[in-house]
């Protein structure tokens, strides 16, 4: 475990730079999508075979497998799942932008707010199996006014698809939902097979192949999201948090992934001893000890700093996808942070409440993205639409302005559309 004593580095030196998810597998997402664009579930299903080692050939999953997950589940599951679709809604309501009108009689400029017409979104199904995922990307989209929300996830060679996440998908109104995973699930969203349709927007996290393809289709097929990094989590910590607590936390998102980073910044010596050593206690323990000891190993760092504020200063350089402040007074701190996907307040709020049921999304710009976007959320399914209306009166009183345009741009059939209206 590292801890360094802060001396005025930037945050790249002190953390250096994030790896490039999408580096070094862009030629073999190539040649899937094509695959894809060409031959349809024919190429579906034979990377489902592949990948997954499914035989079965159904790709959509049926309203009997939807009953079968439901039936399989606890009461007191499908209580959470229901508290945590509340809470989720709830918040995401607040988010609703309407468009407007600008009328003055004879000039009229409005604003219409439309959703898109079909959501595609991406549930992974790898290392871990993701309830929450579904919530967070497809209650959004509902509100938003999305019609139609089809789900891609990878499924078990068995076909079975984990009953949580189908459950999930019932819940907050998922249309569909397809054993399709990987960079082939992505092309099938963005290109349209013989069984999936052909999404507006494709949304939710996923590994390289994923992003990679993503990254691919973005702003041609289709939107996306985001292009999701690995998880990251920064937490500010001053003397008076319990190591324990923090330590539990960076591991939080270590167990996610290897390449997950985990950073603490402290202003007390004593807290950045203490948590290192919780931490080794806490991952000789670890379920999922293997994926959180790489990622704590080659990402986890310790940064003593003379002060907070030189904490705050480091986490805006990083830009962190999520953000604890564990101090006496957090809101102080929280009007000093400028980059961050979503910050979590208070010795007494680990990040996994945000995970799950808090209602904040979980779906959060990684990379140090976070210092030019914003978590996922209902205006990331809607999309804008303006109109112009002017009378003959309204064109002329500003036609003089138009030409002025016109000519300063060189574009005379710009002036022209107007002279010649104005000659009639």
């Amino acid at each position: 475990m590292k801890i360094i004593k802060y001396d005025g580095q930037s945050a790249n030196r002190l953390f250096g730079e994030r790896e490039e998810l999408t580096s070094g597998v862009e030629s073999l997402v190539k040649n899937i999508i094509e695959d894809v664009k060409l031959n349809g579930d024919v190429a579906l299903k034979k990377y489902a075979a592949q990948f997954d080692g499914y035989t079965g050939g159904q790709l959509k999953v049926t309203p009997a497998e939807f009953d079968e997950a439901f039936a399989s589940l606890s009461k007191s599951y499908i209580a959470t799942l229901e508290r945590s679709v509340e809470n989720i809604s709830r918040f995401h309501k607040r988010q609703l932008t309407e468009g407007f009108e600008i009328n003055d009689g004879d000039r009229v400029v409005g604003q219409k707010v439309i959703p898109v017409a079909r959501a595609g979104i991406y549930v992974p199904g790898g290392t871990a199996s993701y309830p929450s995922t579904v919530l967070m990307n497809a209650i959004p989209a509902k509100i938003a006014g999305v019609r139609e929300i089809i789900m891609v996830t990878p499924v078990r060679a068995d076909g079975k698809i984990r009953a949580e996440v189908l459950a999930a998908a019932r819940l907050c109104g998922v249309t569909a939902v397809y054993k399709v995973g990987g960079a082939q699930a992505i092309a099938a969203l963005a290109y349209g097979t013989e069984s999936i349709p052909k999404a507006d927007k494709i949304t939710g996290p996923g590994n390289a192949y994923v992003a990679t393809a993503k990254k691919l289709v973005a702003g041609v097929a289709c939107g996306i999201d985001m292009i999701a990094g690995p998880s990251e989590i920064l937490i500010i910590a001053d003397g008076g948090a319990d190591a324990d607590y923090v330590a539990a936390d960076l591991l939080s998102q270590a167990e996610h992934d290897r390449l997950a980073s985990a950073l603490l910044i402290t202003d007390s010596q004593s807290l950045a001893l203490d948590t290192a050593k919780k931490l080794e206690q806490r991952l000789a323990k670890l379920a999922r000890r293997d994926i959180a000891s790489a990622s704590i190993e080659n990402n986890c760092k310790i940064i003593v700093t003379d002060n907070l504020e030189q904490a705050v200063k480091l986490s805006n350089e990083f830009a962190p996808e999520h953000l604890e402040l564990c101090v006496k007074k957090p809101f102080d701190l929280l009007n000093e942070i400028t980059s961050a996907g979503s910050v979590f307040l208070g010795y007494d709020t680990p990040e996994a409440v945000g995970d799950y049921i808090a209602g904040a999304n979980h779906t959060l710009p990684t990379s140090g993205s976070a210092r030019f976007s914003s978590p996922l959320g209902v205006n990331d399914f809607v999309k804008i639409t303006q109109y112009v209306r002017y009378s003959a009166k309204a064109l002329k009183d500003c036609a003089d302005d138009i030409v002025a345009f016109a000519n300063s741009e060189g574009l005379t059939a710009h002036e022209d559309s107007v002279t010649v209206r104005l000659k009639k």
